[in-house]
């Protein structure tokens, strides 16, 4: 996570925001299986190399998760006071998806991209970083094994005692929020994934996020806009209506023809201030989400009601 970099990250996706999949682009294509059948990559992803920062003492945790590279930092709110099983998520920042940075520190209203409200209403918040983010072993390879990290993030919280095992979902913000859908797509484990201001082919990005030199079937593979039908899990994605990479949602829309998979336009909001009111609302709706499968929905007069 590198704040400055989003606003030049958002510019560069809304410029471009045009390339993204007609409707029929996804097909019935499974993205694991055409990634199993994708001849292997050669490494050029990169390492970012600097420490993990140190959280304050009782605001987050700094752990270790083990995934294919090794072990990958996280920060990881505490132990809930109330005894028993509570629902959790994984929250993955935007920018540089696989780095960590400081989440804990109050952030303004307008752009708030530290999922905090979650943390405050007792939902136990996981932020993984990913290979080569940090100083993580492993190279960063732009959307593709990071899919893997963040399940196995999920598999490390599913084995805290406090945390209900059944109730795990995922959220995620700008290329965070691309790299939830990838995950969503991959994998039915979550109990419903949330993502902010995604887009559908990551070749927006220019080149930012991605390792350089890429064909453009393996841009195609790591592009969320061309497996909407391979959506496993139940999907809101959620954009502002101004400064957003909403053409990037609206087109995710018109194509999608996955029941599972829903996407919201909010109003008077932009690709960061829709994350604050959105995410209050989300966190009431993982608290009062105990059946048996998930119940989550929204309503358009919800969303209309954010922020006005």
């Amino acid at each position: 996570m590198r704040l400055p970099l989003l606003p030049l990250l958002l510019s560069v996706a809304l410029a471009a925001c045009t390339q993204a999949p007609s409707a029929d682009a996804g097909g019935g294509a499974d993205l694991t299986a055409a990634r199993a059948a994708a001849p292997a990559e050669t490494a050029r992803g990169t390492q970012e190399g600097s420490p993990v920062p140190a959280p304050p003492a009782g605001e987050l945790e700094l752990v270790r998760y083990r995934a294919e590279p090794g072990e990958l930092a996280a920060y990881l709110s505490p132990r809930p006071s109330q005894p028993g099983k509570h629902p959790a998520i994984v929250w993955l920042t935007g920018g540089d998806s696989n780095t960590l940075g400081d989440v804990w520190s109050p952030q303004p209203r307008e752009n708030d991209q530290s999922a905090a409200a979650l943390r405050r209403a007792g939902v136990v918040v996981m932020y993984p970083s990913l290979r080569g983010g940090n100083d993580n072993p492993g190279l960063r390879e732009g959307f593709y094994g990071e899919v893997r990290d963040v399940l196995a993030a999920a598999d490390y919280l599913a084995k805290l005692d406090y945390v209900d095992p059944q109730r795990i979902y995922l959220g995620g913000h700008s290329t965070g929020g691309t790299l939830a859908l990838l995950v969503a797509q991959s994998d039915a484990r979550f109990r419903a994934v949330f993502a902010f201001g995604p887009v559908a082919d990551v070749s927006v990005y220019g080149g930012r996020f991605v390792p350089a030199g890429l064909s453009e079937e393996q841009l195609r593979l790591r592009s969320p806009g061309y497996w909407l039908a391979s959506i496993r899990s139940p999907v809101f994605a959620f954009e502002g209506d101004h400064s957003a990479n909403t053409e990037d949602l609206e087109a995710l829309r018109r194509a999608n023809r996955n029941p599972l998979a829903h996407w919201y336009v909010v109003p008077h909001t932009d690709h960061f201030s829709v994350l604050a009111p959105t995410s209050e609302l989300i966190a009431r709706k993982i608290l009062a989400d105990t059946g048996a499968r998930s119940a989550i929905a929204f309503a358009p007069a919800e969303l209309d009601a954010l922020a006005r």
